[in-house]
């Protein structure tokens, strides 16, 4: 089976899908890999060093996509490369597929297995391929670097000879995956954390990493089965909003991470309450790139409203690459090497497979994922 990486061509991603030691162990299992010649240029991997992990580096793109049984990226797929790919090839990226409704039919129409990463169930089985939270897991962490930057103070508590400096209050709003990484990083650099979620089940978590858990009566409130936040009612968004208010008032920084799965995210930050925070606080709206959780804020833009900065800035794990190259890289192998039947030479993608059938977009030349339907 021939397995192939090209270069990420979305402008400004830094990432990228495959870094040598997965492609290592890909070569150990008994995969032919190739990759486009500068692929790891944006993380420092030179071409040599995919050479020696066992990988063809291939300058030819057209040819890289059309030989390949398996193609591996970051980034869905640009339309016009999609008639490169040979019917029946498996390709296993991020594909936007609530959204990008004509790329997930071009799949279908060109025979391609479409493989979403964004759709690989929470489950203890498929943790190790998740990449929606190992990116989000990252973006927590940057999250709180870059309000840590804008903010005119430091985060610990402090005993100087000029005098006692208090914390900084930070406010995290969501404490899936990104929120509970912001957390923990705030309280490392010493700041007094406030945490709020729509799901009970998550206090205990929050008070496990020293932060206080902002509660509200939502009435009954839970998650999904993958774990996500269910869709608030416009009361209840209210009542949440009022709570919100007071506690933004204190804080010197907040932090939204509150996304819908396959729907807009909900507005939680309002102009008013804005107004009532301090000047100088800082917020960072991480669902900015799905709407937006607070109201004004403009997709990779960094905008002040009464003294207040908010940074809407999308793709926040590709300030780390590095690192969030060898986290995606490492979700990819385990996806690859999970359904790798070495006798045959293929990747066997058993619909009947609890992951495959929930991440699986395209195959047949249908649209077979019911999420879709």
């Amino acid at each position: 089976m021939i397995v192939a990486a090209p270069k990420e061509t979305k402008p400004g991603e830094t990432r990228i899908p495959l870094v040598p030691e997965t492609v290592k162990k890909l070569v150990a299992a008994g995969m032919q890999v190739r990759v486009e010649s500068g692929i790891g240029a944006a993380c420092n991997f030179s071409d040599p060093e995919y050479r020696e992990a066992g990988a063809e580096v291939a300058v030819d793109r057209p040819r890289l996509l059309g030989e390949a049984d398996t193609v591996l990226r970051l980034n869905k797929p640009p339309l016009d490369e999609i008639d490169l790919l040979k019917s029946g090839c498996v390709h296993i990226s991020y594909l936007d597929p609530f959204s990008d409704k004509t790329l997930i039919q071009k799949l279908a129409d060109a025979g391609v297995q479409a493989v979403s990463m964004e759709l690989i169930p929470r489950s203890t089985r498929a943790q190790k391929m998740d990449a929606l939270s190992s990116q989000a897991s990252l973006a927590g962490y940057v999250a709180v670097i870059m309000a840590a930057e804008r903010l005119g103070s430091i985060f610990p508590m402090m005993t100087t000879p000029a005098g006692t400096i208090q914390p900084a209050r930070v406010f995290i709003i969501g404490a899936g995956v990104a929120g509970l990484q912001a957390i923990a990083t705030a309280k490392r650099l010493g700041a007094r954390v406030d945490a709020f979620d729509t799901r009970p089940v998550v206090e205990e978590q929050v008070k496990s990493l020293g932060a206080r858990f902002v509660k509200v009566d939502l009435g009954s409130q839970e998650q999904t089965k993958d774990g996500y936040a269910k869709e608030l009612t416009e009361e209840q968004l209210e009542k949440q909003r009022e709570v919100m208010a007071n506690q933004c008032a204190l804080s010197d920084i907040v932090i939204t991470t509150a996304q819908v799965f396959g729907r807009r995210a909900p507005l939680i930050i309002t102009q008013r309450m804005i107004d009532r925070m301090k000047p100088g606080a800082v917020i960072i709206d991480m669902a900015v790139e799905t709407g937006g959780n607070v109201e004004g804020s403009s997709l990779d833009r960094e905008i002040t409203k009464n003294g207040v900065t908010i940074l809407g800035y999308s793709n926040l794990a590709g300030r780390v690459p590095v690192t969030s190259s060898r986290m995606y890289s490492s979700n990819l192998g385990s996806f690859v090497t999970e359904f790798w039947n070495k006798e045959r030479g293929t990747l066997d993608l058993n619909p009947a497979d609890e992951i495959i059938s929930g991440c699986m977009v395209t195959s047949g030349g249908r649209i077979v994922n019911k999420k879709l339907g």
